[in-house]
């Protein structure tokens, strides 16, 4: 006998609640008592429970749908930003739905497709300044950013603080008394990548270092692109104890040239990531990273965009978030 989807009323009776509490959870979630919410929705997590979106629909105007646009599917960070909203996004009610867009014509196209059709109530975007593809956002679409630093007031923007992520990353191997430090970085035209040079060269600056265009090569987050850009610079000549690569998978490719070269990491280059991607504690050595929380990343631009959708006034958020500095066997005191 098939198995009856859960109700409304069975969210309620194991949250020992009533059926209008778990009904106020899902559609005015600020109007419940913060333990009461959290008691119901570990209940709508339990249950795997989904409201009834065409009667919701039908009685409020809307679609109770999200989407996410993003450059692709296929990248472990957006990846793990999708995943983290669209949890949120089933938590709070909503279904989600996410969609690539590699340039900005396919990005005009896909807007059209989900705003102007109507076909959702709120979209996000991710990486929003890689191209024009901005420009196509209407103004009149609720919508949040990520990846990027706050260009506009118009929108909600949730990003890393790629500047003070960097920073830690290069106080860390100066600490470890390491000065020629090269740094890969990702394609220049994105703001992170922008961001994360910033915080890199005001760190040698403070520290006494002068920076050197040299020791700056341009990757594309590709593991081969760390590999190449390693092998550029051994080819130069030019002497370097330290790495900091902009992604974990640049760092990866940087470790192998570097091995095939016969340069040991740590004892001769120390080398440092970005991400804490699944497996980095398994690349050999264990990668020392820049942590960033992509997934929680996602599960606010959700909240943020729902908050926008069901409160219109709300102030449009502009938020940073924090990175942590990830210590494992990729990075050591340099070598005298």
């Amino acid at each position: 006998m098939k198995k009856s989807s859960p109700t409304l009323h069975d969210v309620a009776a194991l949250s020992g609640v009533s059926h209008q509490t778990v009904s106020r959870v899902i559609n005015n979630p600020e109007t419940v008592l913060p333990e009461t919410r959290s008691r119901v929705e570990n209940a709508i997590r339990q249950l795997d429970y989904h409201a009834n979106m065409i009667a919701r629909s039908m009685a409020k105007g809307r679609s109770f749908t999200l989407a996410c646009i993003s450059p692709n599917l296929t990248d472990y960070t957006f990846a793990s930003i999708i995943e983290g909203a669209e949890t949120e996004a089933r938590q709070k009610g909503y279904f989600f739905m996410s969609a690539s867009a590699p340039d900005e014509t396919s990005f005009k196209l896909m807007v059209k497709e989900l705003v102007a059709n109507r076909r959702t109530d709120g979209m996000m975007v991710i990486n929003p300044y890689i191209d024009n593809r901005a420009e196509f956002i209407p103004q009149n679409a609720t919508t949040v950013l990520l990846g990027a630093r706050p260009r506009s007031t118009a929108y909600a923007t949730v990003c890393l603080d790629d500047k003070a992520a960097s920073q830690i990353a290069t106080r860390h191997l100066i600490e470890n008394g390491h000065r020629q430090i090269v740094h890969i970085t990702g394609p220049l035209l994105e703001d992170c990548s922008q961001d994360r040079c910033s915080g890199y060269e005001e760190t040698l600056i403070a520290a006494g270092i002068t920076p050197n265009a040299a020791y700056r090569v341009e990757g594309d987050w590709s593991a081969t692109s760390g590999y190449r850009a390693v092998q550029h610079l051994l080819q130069t000549g030019l002497p370097f104890s330290a790495l900091l690569a902009q992604n974990d998978r640049m760092a990866i490719g940087a470790m192998r040239a570097l091995r095939e070269a016969g340069r040991r990491v740590p004892e001769d280059v120390s080398v440092i990531g970005f991400d804490d991607m699944p497996l980095a504690s398994y690349f050999d050595p264990p990668l020392t990273t820049m942590r960033q929380d992509t997934f929680e990343m996602g599960r606010i631009a959700a909240r943020l965009l729902i908050e926008e959708i069901e409160k219109p006034e709300t102030p449009r958020a502009q938020l940073f978030l924090a990175a942590e500095l990830v210590l494992r066997s990729s990075t050591a005191v340099r070598a005298k």
